[in-house]
């Protein structure tokens, strides 16, 4: 993968960078996104506020720095399949820095468990998994309810953390739904973010889990406007 990149001047050159081109579409998370992040010159309003309520200081004046859509971050086994993030940020949060894996969603679920997944057996899914299990420090937790899109996408904030010498890593959901009264997904993340210890999880909140190899890890899930599902 090229380590040079392009800026975007508009939404559309986002769709470029699509593993599925076909998911560009009115109302699908991938142009969901796009416009949302790419009207505002830093986090979008959704994603200041739910920021700049959090009890977190380090996320109440957090600035981005640099932004890159569909980013692939390399998980073993060597030749395997990367994490494409929808988005990945380095931000700065007073004179730390944070690593900020964003997952765009629009009323859709997170994809296989990890039970599904891993049923088709193969010995690079075993490394993989076990990687994923190691990195998220729950090598002795059960997890086959887990969605595995959860784990691989938290890993990525992890692993680019480590890479750009950064004390935090967050994984963000942001959830673009119709309706208030359901939101897809949320409680196969409030499943996931269990296995941390972390109850009474609310949209629209950012949560500290646990600190792994001296990276802070953090939770957040914010509600998107839904004015952009209508582009």
């Amino acid at each position: 993968m090229s380590r040079i990149y392009v800026p975007a001047s508009k939404p559309e050159d986002w769709r470029k960078l699509l593993a599925r081109p076909y998911h560009w579409k009115k109302g699908y998370s991938a142009k969901t996104l796009a416009y949302c992040w790419q009207e505002d010159d830093g986090f979008p309003k959704s994603v200041r506020k739910v920021f700049r309520n959090c009890e977190i200081e380090l996320f109440k004046n957090i600035k981005l720095l640099l932004a890159f859509p569909e980013y692939k971050v390399s998980l073993p086994p060597k030749g395997g399949r990367p994490s494409q993030n929808d988005i990945f940020i380095l931000a700065r949060g007073g004179e730390q820095l944070v690593s900020i894996a964003v997952e765009g969603k629009v009323a859709e679920p997170f994809g296989e468990t990890v039970v599904q997944w891993k049923s088709k057996d193969s010995e690079g899914k075993r490394k993989r998994l076990k990687f994923l299990r190691e990195e998220l420090q729950l090598e002795k937790i059960q997890i086959d309810h887990i969605r595995y899109q959860l784990l691989h996408r938290t890993v990525s904030a992890i692993l680019e953390a480590k890479k750009f010498n950064a004390e935090n890593a967050l994984m963000l959901v942001h959830s673009f739904n119709k309706s208030d009264e359901w939101i897809e997904g949320f409680e196969d993340y409030r499943n996931f973010l269990a296995l941390y210890g972390l109850k009474d999880v609310q949209p629209d909140s950012i949560l500290f889990a646990k600190s792994i190899d001296g990276v802070d890890l953090y939770f957040g899930w914010v509600k998107g406007e839904k004015k952009y599902l209508e582009i």
